[in-house]
């Protein structure tokens, strides 16, 4: 079996009145500790009242990763100078490649504005590697029902394909380096088992509840750190549970970043932000 190298808990990062934990980077684990996942923001769960004003996340840029935003709970609206727009409801997923350069919003919608609601929100940073930094952008927006759904161990777990392939479901979303994602949501004793070459990265992150890992418990607000010594990786939920999981070939390059940039080089950073405050991200429309 895969050996578990570090359990890092997330830290408590709040924006404004938005509750966040911050799983990946903290104290603990370094922005390139999980090559190729960068960043992770767990948003929520809370409670917005109506008549409330949404989510924080107004226009800013990147350039140089992909952001892959899970909504669990409420909507998202997004907006982007690549002419992408979409509103995604709870269960689906947007996945933007910034690569060379955008501008994007990240709001919650009119109606739940107006109505309020739950909301719970995962956003993930997954990085690009220096050959496609500067790849054109693009953006796809899936709802709930876009997402394939593989069930196992007799309905006790459900994992949702979301890039890459689970034995015969295909995911509609090929990623350009390969990198495998999904939720995977249990029901107290589901057990799911899966076989990473030794040589990937996996991400495991305990959204809700606990399960055992390989043997040993980990619970909500837990990011699972592996050494690269094994393929076998066994899952059993104590309680009912959700996980975001993944797997990926690391790049194994240097990692610069600074604020909404990702990029190999300071001189690369430094080109970034010039390229930005020069219009080159596209302008921005209200």
């Amino acid at each position: 079996m895969r050996s578990i190298k570090k359990i890092h808990k997330a830290i408590s990062a709040p924006i404004g009145n938005l509750i966040t934990y911050r799983a990946l980077p903290t104290p603990s684990i370094d922005i390139d500790g999980l090559d190729p996942f960068l960043f992770l923001n767990h948003h929520g769960p809370q409670k917005y009242p109506a008549r409330n004003s949404g989510l924080p996340f107004g226009p800013h840029p990147h350039r140089g990763f992909e952001t892959v935003t899970f909504i669990l709970e409420g909507d998202i609206m997004h907006q982007d100078t690549g002419g992408h727009q979409s509103t995604i409801k709870a269960g689906g997923i947007q996945w933007m490649t910034a690569g060379r350069g955008l501008v994007h919003a990240e709001v919650s919608s009119e109606a739940f504005k107006a109505n309020g609601g739950d909301m719970e929100i995962l956003q993930l940073w997954v990085n690009l590697p220096a050959r496609y930094k500067m790849t054109e952008p693009n953006y796809i927006g899936l709802q709930k029902e876009d997402i394939p759904e593989v069930t196992l161990d007799e309905g006790k777990v459900t994992l949702n394909v979301i890039s890459g392939r689970w034995q015969d479901v295909q995911a509609p979303i090929s990623s350009l380096t390969d990198i495998k994602l999904s939720t995977v949501y249990f029901k107290a004793g589901g057990k799911f088992n899966a076989q990473i070459p030794a040589e990937h990265t996996i991400f495991l992150y305990v959204v809700r509840g606990e399960i055992s890992v390989n043997n040993q418990s980990v619970t909500k607000l837990n990011l699972v750190e592996f050494n690269p010594d094994g393929e076998d990786l066994h899952l059993e939920a104590t309680t009912d549970s959700v996980i975001l999981f993944g797997h990926a070939q690391p790049y194994n390059e240097p990692v610069v970043a600074y604020g909404p940039f990702v990029m190999n080089s300071e001189k690369e950073i430094q080109e970034a932000y010039q390229d930005y405050q020069q219009g080159k991200f596209g302008v921005w429309q209200d």
